[in-house]
This record gives C-alpha cells, structure tokens and sequence, in this order.
C-alpha cells in the first residue's frame, strides 16, 4: 500500500479544508494552483495549515474522515497544537509562494535544482 497523507488547508477569509492524498507534493501543487476545481479551489484555501503523513494510505483516509467529521472548533484546536500562529507550512516541505514577477531561477539556492532538472 502506498503512504497517505492528510492535510488541512486554510484560506486568508477563515475557510478550512480537509483532504487526504497519497501523492502530497502533486496535490499541494494542484490546490496552490487551482488545477483542479472544487472547494478548495472556490473557496481560495490554499495556506498548508495542517499535515500528517501514514505508512498506509488506509489510515490516511479513516483519519480524514474522522477529522471531517469534527467540528470547525475541534479542528482549530488541532491546527493550534502545532502551528499557533496559522502560518503556512508549505516552506517545511519545500514549497516557495513566489510573487508573478518573481522568476524561481533568481531565488537563492535553486540554481543546483534548476541544472539538475535541466540535464
């Protein structure tokens, strides 16, 4: 079995999401994105609030569901054990936001990635 992940993701107006994915870093990428449409994407929740990481994708989704199935207050409590200050931890797993003008070849520390990925 693949390894599964569950995450809560936030948006800047309070909107919390719950997912679960065995593939975080595509998924990540799809929610920060807006590649795939649905709530997170309508509702603009795209702030790594919240992650868990499961040997097994099957524990990944029963504790999805459980957290879903919690109250807004009880998942605030959640995210608050770990991360007081809502920031997102999006950095923690290598993400960057960069700003539209912003080009990722002139942030520091990337030139190494940025050969590798063009040999």
């Amino acid at each position: 079995m693949p390894e599964g992940h569950v995450y809560i993701l936030g948006s800047t107006t309070g909107t919390l999401y719950t997912g679960v994915t065995s593939n975080f870093d595509q998924r990540l990428l799809q929610h920060r994105t807006g590649i795939k449409s649905g709530f997170a994407s309508k509702y603009g929740c795209t702030l790594l609030l919240h992650h868990e990481r499961f040997t097994d994708i099957r524990s990944a989704i029963a504790r999805e569901k459980e957290i879903k199935g919690w109250t807004r207050a009880k998942k605030l409590a959640l995210i608050t054990q770990l991360n007081p200050n809502f920031k997102d931890l999006a950095a923690q797993h290598g993400w960057q936001m960069l700003h539209p003008q912003q080009n990722i070849a002139d942030q520091p520390g990337t030139s190494d990635v940025l050969k590798i990925s063009s040999i």
